[in-house]
């Protein structure tokens, strides 16, 4: 892999918090009830499964009593969703993964508590979805694992642009991760941390693969014109 711990390190800096994403409106309290409880009511009587193939895999803040691989046939992970918070900034945009239309996705599966079910759906859902126009992109799927086909809950999935995502070339791709950061870490440590953790899960990635070399080039020619450009003393 070229994607090093030690090139990640050159993408990390101090960086404000500027609030909420540009022309989103954050979820209220009762907005986020609405959710949970829609959630539930669509699980029925079913224990509630997550479907990770992300940050969820290697950060899921809670506790699974269940955890399987699982694949997402007719989904595949890119970095479509444009950002300008957290991981990057208005200044300097980045991209996050979202799950797009057409092939297949391995990922986790995992099963949330009965007893704790809603207190971890809702920090769940407040943890992803986090606005108001991106709640169509919570979603359920069909995934297959060892046991057979399951009802899996997962975010950042739609079949409609909205506006928020936007399929784009790996080598622009590259350039963004490379570059951004915000207060939340770097695109590029994101991606390392993705793809760390796929590997840990014996789940390859050929796209996920081909963008971390390009971000590691990226990087390097960034830190090579940056050194040229500096001023002699």
């Amino acid at each position: 892999m070229l994607l090093t711990h030690e090139l990640v390190a050159q993408t990390i800096r101090t960086v404000r918090d500027d609030g909420p994403e540009p022309g989103w409106t954050p979820l209220s309290d009762g907005e986020l009830d609405d959710l949970v409880a829609r959630i539930e009511r669509e699980a029925g009587d079913q224990p509630i499964a997550v479907f990770a193939y992300g940050s969820l895999i290697w950060n899921p803040e809670f506790q699974p009593v269940s955890r399987e691989r699982a694949t997402a046939f007719g989904w595949h992970r890119s970095f479509s969703l444009r950002i300008e918070r957290w991981r990057a900034t208005s200044d300097q945009p980045g991209l996050m993964m979202a799950l797009e239309r057409g092939g297949q996705c391995d990922g986790v599966l995992f099963g949330l508590s009965r007893e704790e079910g809603n207190r971890d759906l809702r920090a769940l859902i407040a943890r992803e979805i986090r606005y108001r126009e991106v709640t169509g992109m919570m979603r359920w799927v069909s995934v297959r694992t060892a046991q057979g086909e399951r009802k899996a809950l997962i975010f950042w999935a739609s079949t409609k642009r909205e506006g928020l995502t936007k399929t784009l070339p790996l080598q622009e791709a590259a350039y963004l991760l490379a570059r951004a950061c915000g207060e939340g870490g770097s695109c590029a440590e994101y991606l390392l941390n993705t793809i760390t953790d796929l590997r840990a899960e014996g789940i390859h990635d050929r796209n996920l693969w081909r963008l971390q070399a390009l971000v590691a080039q990226e990087i390097l020619d960034f830190e090579t014109a940056s050194f040229n450009a500096a001023p002699v003393a």
